[in-house]
């Protein structure tokens, strides 16, 4: 296991005044045995970090260590990484085994000891009864189980995920997620995984890159992101529904951004000396919860709410709502970082 040291790193396409930069001097120290996410929308480089690390990718400037050791310079096969692709890449026609054992065969390391890590591994991602079966007869999510297990028996200093949920229904994601997690604990191995799903970023990091436009906006704990957003580009990416960012409402000052996540906003029967008129436009009914779709001072405004209403509010109706100070954010409008 090693820690990963990343150092005001730059990526750039092309040359000169013509030159693209996709990544903006992105700097991070990432702990041994840290299970960290990088998180953030299509386009925002997070996969060309990743490839970076992996060595799939130059870097225009900066620095990038593993363990003690700069790897700016060195191979993909220099680099003790093991990397699990959004597509699962097996070979058809071999095995589970030969397609986990396939890397070690050709790196020459001996039956024993193959048929040891294979075993392992299998054992840890429960694929011991599937070892001899070819990858048409598995689900997908049994492949890209089979894709990880290539990956461990690798046994690398770090593993690199690139977006390797994307291509699961729903409820493998979720599974698969949790067997992720339990193979961390097991492993303890540093891990970069990417993801554009914040609920796998939630789920599943110890700490977050949250990236935005090639910059990293912030860098914590799922809690610190959610409950101490740097940015409004955080506060609104991260949180389904996102975060409510206000211009218009009565406590904005000339120059700030209001936050206030749906769930801090509370519904009152009847008007109070503190509470906002808001009007309901639409509503959602999401199992234990509900989702009404407000205005307020011509700002879409959401409110959410556990089952268990006295009476659910009709379409155009009005809400009387408030929210405790300390669950409102402030934001510079300017810079749109946190005040």
């Amino acid at each position: 296991m090693a820690s990963i040291q990343l150092s005001n790193v730059i990526k750039r396409y092309g040359s000169g005044k013509s030159a693209n930069q996709v990544i903006h001097g992105v700097s991070a120290a990432i702990a041994d045995g840290e299970f960290i996410v990088i998180v953030g929308p299509s386009g925002c480089g997070k996969s060309t970090l990743l490839r970076m690390v992996a060595g799939l990718e130059e870097i225009s400037e900066g620095q990038i260590s593993i363990g003690n050791r700069v790897v700016n310079d060195l191979e993909p096969s220099e680099r003790d990484i093991a990397m699990v692709f959004q597509n699962y890449a097996l070979y058809p026609h071999m095995s589970v085994f030969d397609n986990m054992a396939y890397g070690l065969k050709i790196a020459k390391v001996p039956k024993e000891d193959i048929k040891a890590r294979v075993d392992k591994a299998a054992g840890i991602l429960e694929l011991a009864p599937f070892l001899q079966r070819k990858p048409r007869e598995l689900s997908g999510g049994q492949r890209q189980r089979v894709a990880m297990g290539r990956a461990i028996v690798r046994q690398p200093q770090v593993f690199l995920f690139d977006e390797p949920l994307s291509n699961l229904d729903a409820k493998l994601r979720a599974q698969t997620r949790l067997e992720i997690q339990k193979l961390h604990r097991e492993l303890g191995i540093t891990s970069l995984f990417v993801t554009h799903d914040q609920v796998e970023a939630m789920t599943l990091a110890q700490r977050m890159l949250v990236m935005h436009a090639g910059v990293v906006e912030q860098f914590g704990t799922p809690e610190e992101v959610y409950h101490q957003p740097a940015t409004t580009f955080v506060a609104s990416f991260m949180g389904a529904p996102p975060m409510n960012l206000l211009r218009q409402a009565p406590l904005c000052k000339p120059g700030t951004i209001l936050g206030i996540r749906p769930e801090h906003l509370h519904i009152h029967a009847a008007a109070t000396d503190h509470s906002w008129a808001v009007q309901v436009e639409a509503m959602e009914m999401l199992g234990a919860e509900r989702l009404f779709y407000t205005r307020l001072n011509g700002e879409s405004l959401i409110v959410r709410t556990e089952e268990g209403l006295a009476s659910v509010p009709a379409l155009g109706a009005t809400l009387h709502i408030t929210a405790a100070p300390e669950r409102l954010h402030w934001f510079d409008a300017s810079t749109g970082k946190r005040l």
